[in-house]
């Protein structure tokens, strides 16, 4: 596949400092330019998908009446999470 280009990004002398300020060892203002594109899209996509369920689930919850109170959703949240840890632990521990 052949590569392309992004434009050229013309900025303030403090954000080219700020930005190289932060590389780490190896890493070139260029590829991280690129990691930053790439996690951008990465978030914004996911984000996306994020607020279409949450509008799919309001719609299904009007569609069918079937509402759930934060309570008993943020109680069944903290379950699963505990329950992940403990699996977690046991993997770690194996």
């Amino acid at each position: 596949m052949k590569s392309a280009t992004l434009p050229s990004l013309r900025v303030d002398p403090e954000l080219r400092e700020a930005a190289e300020s932060v590389l780490e060892e190896g890493e070139t203002l260029s590829g991280f330019i690129e990691t930053s594109v790439r996690e951008t899209i990465l978030r914004r996509r996911t984000r996306t998908e994020f607020i279409a369920r949450g509008l799919a689930s309001r719609d299904d919850a009007k569609r069918t009446g079937i509402y759930y109170d934060a309570d008993s959703v943020h109680t069944l949240l903290k379950e699963k999470l505990v329950t992940a840890r403990k699996t977690l632990r046991k993997k770690v521990r194996s």
